[in-house]
């Protein structure tokens, strides 16, 4: 069995009205202005997922800064987890500066069925100088229903690209040290989070952190995965294409080139994220 923990679907008006929201969402907008940058339907995914041998997939929604299109979109992940319960989970988005507005769009998705809030922009969505004052209402949301939270993520350094954002170590530190018992998934390899598990008081935040591998082959050298393996642990290490950007063919073709551990493979393909969601199906 393998699990993608990092996809992204959105309705067909989105996908054929592109301009519209590009016009409405500055966020949307950061990432989807280049025409070449793909959309993807519920339909699209399950296709990808049949010519790439993904049996299961967590389609997660994006960080809007408008709150009328966080429902919009998750009214779509909702209908497409219920048309595919054997192949979907999904992820809701809020914009966590709404406020109660929030909240109860957040109850609305979890009555619906998804296992967690995604992909939450730290950066964009929320004031810099009180964000964890802000979020906190929806992470208490989250840790009362056991939701997973998945944040978007970047380095500080290196090239840039659309819709990298900020969302740096230090913020991901603030967020694990602020609640403990979130369960938080740092997309893009935590934006190099994981090198500070050195740090034996950081490595003690990391509890209930774990890191996907979406973009990996835009980002790092394939070295990454044995490089975290070593630093946090390969049970933390959760595989992710963040297809339509990238096919899960390309990275299954990366860590093909490692020879890495056949234990080691099932763990990162489906093995920790089956514990993560709670599949049982082997």
């Amino acid at each position: 069995m393998i699990i993608d923990f990092h996809t992204h679907i959105l309705p067909p008006r989105v996908k054929e009205n592109r301009q519209d929201y590009i016009r409405a969402d500055r966020n949307f907008a950061a990432i989807y202005s280049g025409d070449k940058v793909k959309i993807a339907t519920a339909e699209d995914l399950i296709a990808a997922m049949d010519r790439d041998g993904v049996e299961f997939s967590v389609a997660i929604n994006y960080g809007w800064s408008t709150q009328s299109f966080c429902v919009e979109t998750n009214d779509y992940i909702l209908e497409s987890i219920a048309r595919y319960p054997k192949r979907l989970t999904g992820f809701c988005s809020v914009v966590p500066s709404a406020g109660e507005v929030a909240l109860k769009e957040l109850e609305r998705c979890i009555g619906g069925g998804v296992k967690g809030i995604g992909e939450l922009r730290l950066d964009t969505i929320l004031p810099r100088a009180s964000w964890l004052k802000v979020i906190e209402p929806v992470v208490e949301m989250a840790i009362v229903h056991n939701l997973i939270v998945l944040v978007h993520t970047s380095d500080p350094v290196g090239h840039q690209y659309p819709g990298k954002g900020k969302v740096t170590p230090d913020m991901l530190y603030a967020l694990t040290t602020a609640f403990s018992e979130l369960k938080l998934v740092c997309a893009h390899w935590g934006g190099g989070f994981p090198f500070y598990a050195l740090m034996p008081e950081v490595k003690a935040a990391m509890k209930n952190v774990y890191f996907d591998t979406a973009i990996s082959p835009f980002l790092y050298t394939p070295q990454i995965y044995g490089q975290v393996a070593q630093l946090v642990g390969v049970d933390k290490i959760l595989f992710g294409s963040d297809y339509p950007v990238i096919p899960p063919r390309c990275l299954f073709k990366e860590m093909d080139s490692l020879d890495l551990p056949t234990e080691m493979k099932k763990k990162i393909l489906s093995g920790n994220a089956r514990k993560l969601l709670g599949i049982t199906k082997k």
